[in-house]
């Protein structure tokens, strides 16, 4: 067993003992049947010309020295076929997402083993031992060789994107898509401008929405920044509208514009809407989803009406009472509709004195009243006491405290 740091910069001799190069770099290629790539070529470099010679004419590929069995005259130059891996080139230092993991590693070497006189590259070395043999330090390189948790992953748990782009361990969709928005948004975070958009591109519209909305919005606009505006105004139409108006704001004017015309009229209105606040007001950081219904409904025409429109709202805390005027007449929690009697009138179990905040009360302002009457969600009224929206409690704390400390908090519901 030897490794790509070990045999690069090897001296390279023929059978007559001629010295010819060093090792350059390794080809392998991925088989049918076979989870390995094969070993198929060494690239020798002699002053400043390479040469290929095939894996056929190696005498020994894991020596101190790597000899041919022919003389370097009566060697053909190998051509590379379609789909073959310059392993240097391609493999080392590129990323591998691990979804097991939850974490964002990087190659820093490949196990090369031979079997039954070929030669296969066996697994990929994401620990410090790799990292310490490509800087020389072979000692250490040994010592910590897959000591380290994690540090060594079989090739064929490794599914190789394309040469450009980052490797990833293979999952089945379905386990990507049970991962938490919280850890997706944690792997993008690892990831560089454009590997997190060439991932982000690959998530699904919902899913993709639920894990921007655990982004900074200042990283959203980079993840986003080469993504198609047709997949984009779909991904704001599934964001929460106060999240898609932030993302917006982060963006060219003439870009956000010709985003919100993509995007259905109903979404887009409600983005305009909030787009027209101070960014750090209670009407720049509301949302306009939330349930209302008419006072004249009793506990069972309530729970129906909720019912409707659960599609249309992510987050449930409370169920506001507004007229037809759509003035706040009162506010119940799920708990109180749950064990009220059906027949009963929501009138008299709805709560009439109701905490809120105006439309131009600062981001402190409201975190305050959240705070001070301990809500998950705060009504937005104007001056009528006509209801526009509500600020969740994540959203009123999210310029107050650090996203690292928020990360650490409770949530109270799931998405």
């Amino acid at each position: 067993m030897a490794y790509l740091s070990d045999v690069v910069g090897k001296p390279v001799i023929d059978v007559e003992g001629e010295n010819i190069g060093k090792v350059a770099e390794i080809l392998a290629i991925r088989t049918e049947g076979m989870p390995h790539p094969k070993v198929t070529a060494v690239q020798v470099k002699h002053k400043k010309s390479l040469t290929l010679i095939p894996i056929a004419d190696v005498a020994a590929l894991i020596a101190p020295i790597v000899p041919l069995n022919k003389q370097v005259e009566d060697i053909q130059p190998y051509t590379p076929k379609d789909g073959e891996i310059f392993l240097a080139r391609d493999i080392l230092d590129k990323l591998i997402i691990d979804i097991n993991g939850v974490r964002v590693v990087r190659v820093n070497d490949l196990e090369v083993t031979r079997v039954n006189g070929d030669y296969f590259i066996a697994n990929i070395d994401v620990g410090v031992g790799g990292l310490f043999r490509r800087l020389g330090m072979g000692a250490k390189g040994k010592k910590s060789s897959g000591a380290e948790k994690g540090g060594v992953i079989s090739w064929d748990s490794v599914e190789l994107l394309s040469t450009d782009e980052p490797m990833r361990l293979k999952v089945p969709q379905e386990k990507l898509a049970e991962l938490h928005p919280a850890d997706l948004a944690d792997i993008l975070e690892d990831m560089d401008r454009l590997e997190s958009g060439r991932f982000a591109n690959r998530l699904e519209i919902s899913q993709l929405a639920d894990t921007l909305e655990e982004v900074e919005t200042d990283f959203q606009a980079h993840i986003i920044e080469d993504m198609s505006d047709e997949r984009l105004a779909d991904v704001l139409e599934e964001m929460a509208p106060d999240e898609a108006a932030d993302l917006l704001a982060e963006l060219p004017k003439d870009r956000s514009e010709n985003l919100l015309e993509l995007m259905e009229d109903d979404e887009a209105k409600d983005v305009r809407k909030l787009l027209t606040y101070p960014e750090e007001s209670a009407g720049g950081i509301m949302t306009t989803e939330y349930v209302a219904i008419p006072p004249k409904l009793n506990a069972e025409e309530a729970i129906a009406a909720v019912r409707a429109v659960g599609d249309e709202v992510e987050q449930v805390f409370y169920v506001y009472v507004t007229d037809e005027e759509n003035r706040l007449l009162g506010v119940f929690s799920l708990s109180d509709l749950i064990f009220a009697n059906p027949k009963t009138p929501i009138s008299d179990f709805m709560h009439r004195r109701v905490a809120t905040v105006e439309l131009y009360d600062t981001q402190e302002e409201v975190a305050r009243v959240i705070a001070k009457y301990n809500l998950l969600a705060v009504p937005v009224v104007d001056e009528e006491n006509c209801l526009h929206g509500i600020v969740t409690s994540d959203d009123a704390l999210d310029k107050i405290i650090p996203t690292a400390w928020k990360k650490h908090l409770p949530h109270f519901y799931l998405k």
